[in-house]
């Protein structure tokens, strides 16, 4: 297992801009703008990121900070595995294996939308006897239309270890059923751009490593949500995301670095995740 010190240095980032955001807010005159904030704790059937399998046939839950001032928006997020998954049926306990931190800023301009910021990704291994896996920086820029479906482009370039270029197109709407009740329906594809055959290579048909980068449509997500109000800070909401892949090259990848069993080739590359989160906003 690798040494904790990227954590607790994220850890210690994210206090510092905690410290920076809500403290000088606390001195501002009410008719002053003032810091918002969100607490949310999420529980889901799976953990699945940009495609990629990162948990299997067990709970997850990923408690979630956000503080935001004037444009300027500092997130702490993470990840806790109830139950590691083992092909060979291994008793684990559960791991927290993932720390992130974003530093982000956005402007509206009109009818646009834009933005950017970086992301620290503190990475542990999946289970206690699983590789290790190496921290991830990126940084990223988005735009986005302020009308109907709210199209939303992010692209964002991993600048540390694992070298690659990703870009999300996104739309989404939302649907006021009751003053209290929301559904939320949204939609996602990305291309993904490998610049480094090492860490994000081309898989060939029975999902195995090539020597070529890989460069395709990657991930699409349909998903549906319904927040409900239950007060005017504490927010409900149940959720469910379909994930699949866009072309034959990235199918063969999911698998290739999915969890299941021992054949790549038999490995799933698509999932249905449902859960439920909490929110409190402050």
């Amino acid at each position: 297992m690798k040494r904790n010190s990227g954590l607790r240095n994220v850890f210690a980032v994210g206090l510092l801009v905690f410290a920076f955001l809500v403290v000088p807010g606390a001195q501002l005159r009410a008719e002053e703008e003032k810091p918002t904030g969100d607490i949310t704790a999420a529980v889901l059937s799976q953990y699945i990121w940009r495609g990629y399998e990162l948990s299997r046939n067990s709970v997850v839950i990923q408690p979630s900070m956000t503080i935001g001032y004037k444009g300027f928006t500092a997130n702490l997020w993470g990840n806790l595995d109830t139950k590691p998954y083992s092909p060979a049926s291994a008793n684990y306990a559960s791991a927290w294996n993932e720390t992130d931190m974003t530093l982000s800023y956005s402007k509206t301009l009109g009818l646009f939308t834009v933005g950017g910021g970086y992301i620290y990704y503190s990475l542990s291994s999946l289970n206690k006897d699983a590789a290790d896996r190496h921290d991830s920086q990126e940084l990223f820029a988005t735009v986005g239309l302020n009308t109907l479906l709210s199209p939303t482009l992010t692209i964002y370039k991993e600048i540390d270890h694992y070298r690659n270029w990703y870009f999300l197109l996104g739309v989404s709407h939302v649907f006021e059923l009751h003053k209290m009740v929301s559904l939320k329906l949204a939609a996602s594809a990305s291309y993904l751009l490998s610049t480094d055959a090492d860490s994000y290579p081309k898989f060939d048909s029975n999902a195995l490593p090539t020597t070529d980068k890989f460069s395709n449509f990657h991930d699409g997500i349909m998903s549906a949500s319904l927040p409900v109000k239950v007060t005017d800070r504490v927010t409900i909401t149940p959720t469910l995301s379909y994930i699949f892949p866009l072309s034959g090259d990235a199918k063969d990848e999911m698998k290739g670095y999915g969890l299941k069993g021992t054949v790549p080739s038999e490995r799933d590359s698509s999932y249905l995740i449902g859960g439920i989160m909490a929110s409190f906003s402050f």
